[in-house]
């Protein structure tokens, strides 16, 4: 299982690396099934992984001219204050019992991963669909603030309340809202990630007991992993990469719930 869980840990960085996100939608399912963290304290550790992860990527992307930072900055303005807000001053109010249903009681752990795993089905819905890719317009990064203001809020929720970094939410965003090219798309989309993820993990700081070596140990694998995406993304058809890795992260968005309502 453990030889398991350290693969698990290359393929968030290789999504992340090929396909600009995902990897944030692997990252807590396998620290809570494969290394056996709690769903809070993971999506916690899901922050730095992905935050670290992405800041390779959007370097990586920015030596290449595929990243715009004034986009970054523009729809981080919203998203980082809502994600560190949530993590600092939310997710401490959120209690282990919520509710019954029944007999059934329903704890922060169980609704924690069925919403994740909801989120995980509309991820795969995004990334089967290869709309995104037939409708780009030219590129006009300074347009519609208000929208990326309100686009930038709503990612910040997601991230953070369920340590997600938003990649197949702000690709589309970028491309349809923006019309931002698909390649720059993949590059912002890593900066904006970072930045939304180490602000929201920084706000999580007094909260948990880290696991520094364990948590700068998969950090690194996934980082690797990021590395060698970028190397092979030339030769592979990404689009088809991303229809294959929707239907993937679809089966266990499904298997989660099944798994999660057993368990009540």
């Amino acid at each position: 299982m453990e030889i398991l869980a350290y693969v698990a840990s290359v393929l968030i960085g290789i999504s992340l690396g090929l396909i600009g996100g995902g990897g944030s939608i692997l990252t807590v399912p396998v620290l809570v099934y494969l290394f056996g963290i709690s769903p809070l304290l993971s999506t916690s550790y899901s922050l730095f992984i992905v935050g670290s992860t992405s800041l390779i990527g959007a370097f990586n992307s920015y030596k290449k001219g595929a990243v715009s930072v004034r986009t970054a900055l523009l729809f981080g303005a919203s998203s980082i204050t809502t994600v560190f807000v949530t993590r600092k001053f939310l997710i401490p109010l959120i209690p282990k019992q919520l509710f019954k249903i029944g007999d059934f009681q329903v704890t922060e752990p169980i609704l924690t991963m069925i919403l994740f795993a909801l989120l995980m089905m509309g991820a795969s819905f995004g990334m089967i669909s290869s709309e995104v890719q037939k409708t780009q317009r030219p590129d006009k990064a300074g347009d519609n603030y208000i929208r990326l203001f309100v686009f930038g809020v709503g990612i910040g929720l997601t991230t953070g309340l369920l340590g997600a970094g938003g990649g197949f939410l702000l690709i589309p965003t970028l491309v349809l809202l923006l019309g931002m090219p698909m390649k720059k798309a993949v590059g912002t989309s890593l900066l904006i990630i970072a930045l939304n993820s180490l602000i929201g993990f920084a706000g999580d700081i007094g909260h948990f007991e880290i696991d520094w070596p364990f948590l700068l140990r998969i950090t690194g694998i996934a980082i690797a992993g990021i590395l060698f995406g970028g190397m092979i993304s030339k030769y592979i058809n990404s689009d088809q990469l991303k229809k294959g890795f929707g239907w993937f992260i679809l089966v266990m968005g499904i298997y989660i719930i099944t798994h999660e309502i057993i368990a009540l």
